[in-house]
């Protein structure tokens, strides 16, 4: 097996050689924005490096710094509670320690019920800011792949060897940062919307042919 994937790496690496030395491969080079049927971009740093995607980050973050902190202060009254309840013990029948105890657990699961599904909220609330996300930036990659003659897009980190220059995820970001500014972006928990009609480009479709993997996935 192992002398297999030998070959198959030097097979593959092989034909990007014979692919480089292609007649006109002297003209790519000089061009940039190479013209290929494929080009990968990489979703992840789409979304941590522009500064729209940041800023869906930054406001899910601070929620999410905010209910820590909450949680924090919920915990030190408790303490409290249960220490102040321990001291009154010995002033208490032992009935009635019991309903106060019982009491106090049962005020602890519901407090711990609820922040729990304060923080479920808050990882809804990251997934559906990626979704909407990569929804409203797709006009974008759009417009990209079209430029480039492409017919697929591939996800960068699912590639084992490619060209450079057939990676298109710096100019997608620089294109994004360009078409959201901060102060544009909506914000992480606002209802998600479908992105501006670009030559008939229908959700989840760049092009013809083209489909676009799950963002964030």
């Amino acid at each position: 097996m192992a002398a297999l994937r030998k070959g198959a790496r030097r097979a593959a690496f092989a034909l990007f050689l014979a692919l480089a030395a292609m007649p006109g491969g002297a003209q790519q080079a000089d061009d940039p924005a190479l013209r290929s049927p494929i080009v990968t971009v990489d979703q992840e740093r789409l979304f941590s490096e522009s500064a729209y995607g940041q800023s869906l980050i930054d406001e899910i973050e601070a929620a999410s710094e905010e209910l820590a902190a909450e949680n924090r202060n919920i915990e030190a009254d408790l303490i409290a509670e249960e220490r102040a309840l321990t001291e009154a013990r010995a002033t208490l029948d032992p009935e009635t320690f019991r309903k106060r105890a019982a009491a106090f657990d049962e005020k602890v699961v519901a407090i711990r019920k609820q922040q729990d599904e304060k923080a479920r909220d808050l990882v809804r609330q990251r997934e559906t800011a990626r979704e909407d996300f990569y929804r409203r930036i797709l006009p974008i990659l759009t417009d990209i792949v079209r430029e480039r003659g492409a017919v697929a897009v591939m996800e960068s980190r699912a590639v084992i060897l490619s060209a450079d220059r057939i990676d298109i995820t710096d100019e997608a970001i620089a294109r994004i940062d360009a078409a959201f500014a901060p102060d544009d972006a909506p914000p992480a928990n606002s209802a998600p919307s479908p992105p501006p009609d670009r030559d008939g480009a229908a959700d989840g479709a760049v092009a013809p042919g083209i489909q676009l993997p799950p963002g964030g996935q």
